[in-house]
């Protein structure tokens, strides 16, 4: 520890935040993640149990729901992703004091903590460390589930295999690459329309239990199960031309892994490990959960610990390299979070009321390039590129999609760019 750089650190916090303890600012300028073993509403959450984990049938169950979050790899098999031979270090700062404004209020940051059932929120800058912090007995060990958010991560190795060679063009069609798909409808869908999820097959993804996206969890979770090929090529019926209209669809992530499988001859999980995961120092081993057949079920289910989602947001923020190595190729980066004229379908208030989408991920509005990874019940990585400023909340939300709960974390993000970008620009 550098003690003249922490002393010096401990009078600024002194004269900006009237810190009466030169000793207490150092503390607090050095101090590692902050537990918690309560968070909002924990009794529901089951806190008197010790936050029990459940069943793939109970998971969704209230009280089940933060072991299922971050536990999930117990519930299902999974396969590793292989960490960093050696981490990659991260620094640490002093925690900022972030206001944000929200439904007539001004509230703090220990006030978002109080407010939403968040298990974990990580603000960096670069490759330091602002804010880190797990309620509900969750710690910097745990592995949580990122639900959608591994559709990105998905995306992200299609631009690789684009870029070997082993994918032609994201022009061909599917069934190119994967034959079972022949003569189907998402067979004849060329893969960059599967990455703007605007294929124009029908699927409906509702989350009521009834919809397409629970009948294609239960053919690939089921035990014995359907094969993911099987099970994606019943969702047969074409409602627009390819890359015409925007529909969000998770089968047509599922269907880019098994073109992944495909075209690499490996598990998904081993690709992501020597593609990515090990060449941006992450600090521990992920998992990913596999269907019934062995294949990574691309559209959920990736689990990592905080500070690697964090690294993997830096990642995107440098537009895909790392310390100099162009790890995802950088053109890819910049296409995927740009709208092309030619794509107005994709664009912010298009797409969404608010989001517009790129290459499996969501893009803000607004003139300045940011965009998020997101997955229901509040799973997000917030990124903007000109500040370097990354935002890693993970939550369990009691519903699926939660709007008014999202545009509070907006919200936060907003703030954070405000009052912590600016000292970056």
């Amino acid at each position: 520890m550098n003690i003249g750089r922490v002393s010096i650190i401990a009078m600024v916090m002194l004269a900006t935040f009237g810190i009466t303890s030169a000793q207490e600012a150092a503390k607090r300028a050095v101090a590692g993640p902050v537990l918690s073993n309560t968070g909002h509403d924990a009794a529901a959450y089951g806190a008197d149990e010790g936050y029990p984990l459940g069943t793939l049938a109970t998971g969704a169950e209230m009280r089940h729901l933060v072991a299922t979050y971050s536990h999930f790899d117990e519930l299902t098999p999974a396969r590793i992703v292989a960490r960093a031979a050696t981490s990659w270090s991260l620094q640490r700062a002093a925690e900022p004091e972030i206001y944000y404004s929200f439904d007539g209020e001004r509230r703090t940051i220990a006030d978002y903590l109080a407010r939403q059932p968040t298990t974990g929120l990580l603000l960096a800058r670069d490759d330091t460390i602002l804010y880190e912090h797990y309620q509900y007995a969750r710690s910097d060990r745990d592995r949580f589930l990122s639900r959608s958010m591994a559709k990105t991560i998905t995306a992200m190795l299609i631009s690789i295999a684009t870029a070997d060679g082993v994918i032609k063009s994201i022009d061909d069609d599917v069934a190119t690459y994967v034959t079972g798909l022949a003569g189907t409808e998402y067979g004849k869908t060329p893969i960059r329309a599967l990455l703007h999820m605007s294929s124009g097959v029908e699927f409906k993804e509702v989350y009521d239990g009834q919809d397409d996206i629970a009948r294609l969890g239960r053919d690939l979770f089921g035990r014995p199960g359907k094969a993911p090929v099987v099970s994606v090529a019943q969702f047969n019926t074409r409602v627009a031309p390819p890359d015409t209209r925007w529909h969000y669809a998770s089968s047509e992530t599922e269907i880019l892994g098994l073109v992944l499988r495909a075209v690499t001859g490996k598990p998904v999980a081993d690709y992501l490990s020597e593609k990515i995961w090990q060449r941006i120092g992450t600090e521990a081993d992920a998992s990913w959960a596999i269907d019934s057949t062995g294949q990574e079920v691309t559209f959920c289910c990736f689990n990592a610990v905080l500070r690697d989602y964090a690294r993997f947001g830096r990642l995107l923020a440098y537009d895909g390299v790392w310390n100099g190595v162009e790890v995802i190729p950088r053109q890819w980066l910049l296409d995927t979070t740009t709208v092309r004229s030619s794509d107005a379908h994709l664009a912010p208030g298009v797409a969404t009321k608010y989001y517009g989408y790129g290459y499996q991920i969501w893009l803000l509005p607004g003139t300045a390039r940011q965009f998020v990874l997101l997955g229901i019940r509040g799973q997000m990585i917030f990124v903007n590129p000109a500040t370097k400023l990354v935002m890693v909340p993970t939550a369990v939300r009691p519903q699926a999609v939660d709007r008014t709960a999202s545009a509070e974390t907006i919200a936060l993000w907003l703030a954070v760019m405000d009052q912590l970008g600016r000292n970056a620009r």
